[in-house]
């Protein structure tokens, strides 16, 4: 529509341009005793024309200004999409460790890594599925399987990953720690990890409301577009934005499930797999470990021997040494000047 009033003016104007150049072609060509008084109205002509003919540079901004807005579809890279789906939404107060911090709430994924002995795997395997849904979570994955100990004996082993509310992880942790018979010796490893997402997140959010409003601006110029071909060609960037929306949905979707449940991986042994070789009572690891302890040890001191000698010994000989040679040598030479003024001189004997 932009586009025909344009034309429509341009038109206006070019004949408008062309009956100033007639009139001012009939005043050039008439003489006479009016000449003076036309002149001053020619003059006047000719600017106006200069005036009217003059290109217009604010109108085809305005008119390419719907083409513009037409063309505009901006193009967002896919994130990945969530690995793992959970229940519970952000809904929760457990949204894994968000604080105000300069008014922008922190997204920490948190999520540990925990290896036990037991005396029974299985039960203690089943007790921990039990504990995640006490605790309002789940089990995403349990695998029970059995393996053989130096000795040559099966015994049972289990894995188990559970989800949680972030705020029970601690507790979770401390009921499967009193699980193991002796906390001291069968809590084999434990690892706590912490991931800020935050500024993912709030790039996400920020993709996402830019993408929504580009599909309504899609959908308005949709709705006025009459050609067949500009409806196909925008409706095909509305599908392509679509589809960015619902991927930017799941990673966000991912990121504040993940923050709301904290994952567990426990690793579930046999107090049988972990006990050291045993051959008629007598234990050989036990005895190679304290004799390879020894070697260390001694390595250890005559390392430390060697440092105090090079360091300190030498250093401190040389200080007391060197003045005590000094002072030796000085008395030394007296002692042979003074023997030598006592001695009386003999005389030659006479003939």
């Amino acid at each position: 529509m932009v586009g025909i009033f344009l034309n429509a003016r341009t038109g206006k104007r070019m004949e408008l341009c062309v009956w100033f150049f007639r009139l001012f072609h009939e005043n050039t060509i008439q003489g006479g005793k009016e000449m003076n008084t036309r002149l001053v109205s020619l003059l006047i002509i000719i600017t106006f024309m200069f005036t009217a003919c003059a290109p217009s540079r604010s109108l085809p901004m305005i008119a390419n200004q719907n083409d513009a807005q037409k063309a505009e579809a901006p193009a967002f890279s896919g994130a990945a999409s969530p690995q793992e789906a959970a229940q519970p939404s952000r809904g929760s107060a457990g949204l894994a460790d968000m604080t105000a911090s300069n008014g922008v709430e922190r997204l920490v994924i948190k999520n540990a890594n925990l290896s036990i002995a037991v005396n029974d795997p299985a039960a203690t395997l089943n007790a921990i599925a039990t504990l995640a849904t006490e605790k309002k979570g789940y089990v995403v994955s349990s695998n029970l399987y059995r393996t053989t100990t130096p000795n040559g004996v099966e015994v049972p082993a289990a894995n188990i990953t559970i989800r949680v509310p972030a705020e029970s992880l601690n507790d979770t942790l401390e009921r499967i720690k009193a699980m193991v018979p002796d906390r001291n010796t069968d809590i084999l490893s434990e690892n706590v990890s912490g991931q800020d997402v935050t500024k993912e997140y709030t790039d996400l959010n920020s993709r996402l409301k830019n993408l929504e409003n580009t599909e309504k601006q899609l959908q308005r110029i949709m709705e006025d577009a009459t050609k067949t071909e500009d409806v196909l060609a925008v409706y095909n960037q509305l599908v392509s934005v679509r589809e960015q929306i619902e991927v930017i949905k799941g990673q966000i979707k991912y990121y504040e499930e993940s923050a709301a449940l904290s994952m567990i991986a426990v690793n579930i042994q046999s107090k049988a797999a972990i006990e050291p070789l045993s051959i008629g009572g007598w234990k050989p690891v036990g005895v190679a470990r304290d004799a390879l302890q020894a070697t260390l040890d001694a390595l250890k001191f005559l390392a430390n021997a060697a440092i105090w000698l090079a360091l300190f010994v030498l250093p401190v000989g040389l200080v007391i040494f060197l003045p005590l040679r000094f002072l030796w040598k000085l008395l030394r030479r007296g002692k042979k000047s003074s023997k030598a003024a006592s001695v009386p001189p003999v005389n030659p004997p006479q003939n």
